[in-house]
């Protein structure tokens, strides 16, 4: 299983262009608080937008290691995923419209990603705890 990561694809394309438009490139801080410009609190936003997405690819990645000998539920899982990053990716942009071409976008946008990707992989973690004989689960337990 390949991991998906369309996401930080696009939030660094958003935050480059938030970049273009601000001028300054700066490292992006843990603390978004204490970010003074909208640029410092994109990138910052940015920075915990791939953190929850390397969650996200890392829970992916253990989803698909125990499916390894069930081809055809790890199909449904990519399947689910894609249209998971689709749907994400739609909602994300619609939360984001009423600032679209703003330096805000990014935050916005970033921070409806990151909402997302938290339940997400609340969902994963949810499925790797899944006990024997559980039948409602689609992954099988650790062995």
């Amino acid at each position: 299983m390949k991991s998906l990561s369309t996401r930080t694809a696009k939030a660094s394309c958003l935050i480059g262009a938030a970049l273009l438009l601000g001028g300054i490139a700066h490292a992006a801080r843990a603390d978004c608080d204490a970010s003074a410009t909208q640029t410092d609190l994109n990138l910052c936003t940015g920075a915990k937008v791939e953190a929850a997405d390397a969650e996200l690819n890392a829970l992916y990645k253990q989803i698909g290691a125990r499916l390894k000998d069930d081809p055809a539920t790890a199909k449904r899982m990519v399947a689910a995923q894609r249209a998971w990053i689709a749907f994400g990716d739609a909602e994300c942009d619609f939360e984001s419209a009423g600032v679209a071409g703003g330096s805000i976008e990014p935050m916005i946008h970033g921070e409806c990603l990151i909402q997302l990707t938290e339940v997400r992989s609340a969902d994963f973690r949810r499925f790797l705890a899944c006990e024997e004989g559980d039948l409602s689960c689609p992954v099988p337990p650790a062995n």
